[in-house]
């Protein structure tokens, strides 16, 4: 599911950044903790993320994969501002960084965690960022064209994936379907970019005050559901009850 993120939203992401100290994939990371706070996740959340795994000088100029999967968990506890939700994910997005060399699979076998065919070991929502630059490759008498490759299959049960290429900005979300419907994500997706206009407009507020609804899912929940008007009635409960056994007298 491809989601464009309009100039305006990208400008004040990074603004936000800046006035934090800290990056735009922070931001984004600590808004999508709140947003899966208040849809029921927990004040506890986990989020995968990948380490291009170069830090090394000495690994400029050679070829090879060197990417490594880093954890970033953050707690949502006590009903933060969200600015100080993003200070708390700085300072846990950093120490993760500062150990992104250590193998992922080394991590797993020491925490040991209950091992299912059905899940990630520790974490189930991935989060990334990227810029993109153009690719281009010269060979001597060979044409050279990019080409990209699409994913056949989910690796986790959400993947938010936000990629810049050239101005435009764009959040790929890739899904499990045997846990998801599109309608359901779409849904996300939205409540997710909600999420980040209102902390560009008020960087202060709080996860309780976040508004994740749309208008009409609060004038169906407030109004639409909530229609239970019936006529008072001035009969007792005792009269009501032998109503009912009069008129199903077999029923237990």
């Amino acid at each position: 599911m491809l989601v464009p993120i309009d100039a305006e939203l990208d400008r004040g992401l990074h603004e936000l950044a800046r006035s934090r100290h800290a990056t735009v994939f922070m931001v984004v990371h600590a808004a999508l903790a709140a947003l899966l706070t208040r849809l029921g996740a927990g004040t506890d959340i986990p989020l995968g993320t990948v380490a291009v795994g170069r830090g090394d000088e000495a690994l400029d100029e050679l070829i090879g994969f060197f990417v490594n999967t880093l954890v970033l968990r953050v707690g949502t506890a006590g009903d933060p501002a969200f600015t100080e939700l993003l200070d708390r994910v700085r300072e846990a997005d950093l120490t993760a960084y500062a150990d992104q060399d250590v193998p992922f699979d080394q991590v797993v076998e020491a925490l040991n965690p209950n091992r299912s065919p059905a899940r990630h070991p520790l974490f189930q929502v991935a989060l990334s960022w990227a810029e993109s630059g153009v690719l281009t490759l010269d060979l001597p008498g060979a044409r050279c064209l990019p080409s990209t490759a699409v994913a056949q299959g989910a690796k986790f049960d959400l993947d938010f994936a936000f990629e810049r290429r050239g101005r435009d900005v764009e959040l790929t979300i890739t899904y499990a379907s045997a846990l998801f419907d599109e309608p359901t994500v779409t849904t996300m997706a939205e409540r997710f970019i909600r999420v980040l206009r209102q902390i560009v407009a008020e960087p202060g507020t709080r996860l309780s005050d976040l508004e994740v609804l749309s208008p009409q899912e609060r004038e169906l929940i407030l109004s639409g559901w909530n229609d239970t008007a019936a006529p008072r009635r001035t009969a007792s409960v005792v009269e009501v009850f032998g109503e009912r056994a009069a008129a199903t007298p077999g029923a237990p």
